[in-house]
């Protein structure tokens, strides 16, 4: 009895955790960046960083591990914490590029232990920490939406713009279609509001999206001032 107790606990343990490794699988990510102005429209208020007001640029949100179903993996690791510590040469260019703008204004680091909580855990078989917030850095670069769309006359000027024209400036820099994701302000418009790129597994490079997310826009949006 005692010899069948041990191999059933055993069975459960080995069960437990390739379910555990199979939960913490993901297809792709999603690399998700915001553009301020909308941020603070969505919002109706903001709240800049300690740090000052950020560049008028689009600014990181995440890098989102997914599956190709539609669902997502989230805080797959109960005892995962952010480590400040491991990454304290990247934080003035995560203050430059993965601002937040919550209130009450602070200096960022809520924002980056909710990613990596939240998300970043469950891409540890393929990033550590700090390489999760390395390669998202490299990939905003490596994008440079706010310059793709100045290339194609697309400025945040309070203008309204064909979301297919904005869709294809992406696409022809990137060479992969976005998923677009609009706000509704005040005033009722809808404006330009973050930004879908799929990646890879291993965060480094961009890929067709297995699945665009399913989010809704007017055919013009705004791209407002910040």
């Amino acid at each position: 009895m005692k010899l069948q107790f041990s191999i059933f606990t055993k069975l459960l343990i080995i069960q437990y955790l390739s379910i555990l490794c199979v939960s913490q699988d993901f297809d792709f990510f999603y690399f998700v960046q915001q553009w301020p102005g909308s941020y603070c429209d969505t919002k109706q208020s903001c709240c800049y960083p300690k740090s000052g007001k950020p560049a008028a640029d689009f600014g990181i949100h995440g890098l989102w591990p997914e599956y190709k179903d539609g669902s997502y993996p989230s805080n797959c690791d109960p005892d995962g914490v952010f480590e400040k510590s491991q990454i304290s040469d990247l934080i003035s260019d995560l203050r430059q590029n993965w601002p937040t703008l919550s209130c009450p204004s602070n200096d960022g680091t809520k924002f980056w232990t909710h990613e990596w909580v939240k998300h970043g855990t469950c891409a540890e078989s393929e990033l550590d920490q700090r390489e999760y917030f390395e390669a998202a850095l490299k990939l905003k670069e490596k994008a440079n939406l706010l310059q793709a769309l100045k290339n194609a006359g697309i400025k945040p000027d309070d203008g309204f713009y064909e979301l297919e024209s904005i869709i294809a400036a992406i696409k022809e820099a990137t060479g992969f279609t976005p998923g677009i994701e609009c706000n509704v302000d005040p005033e009722h418009n809808s404006q330009l509001y973050q930004i879908y790129m799929c990646v890879d597994t291993s965060a480094s490079e961009f890929i067709q999206c297995p699945k665009q997310p399913r989010k809704k826009c007017a055919s013009t949006v705004q791209f407002p001032r910040f």
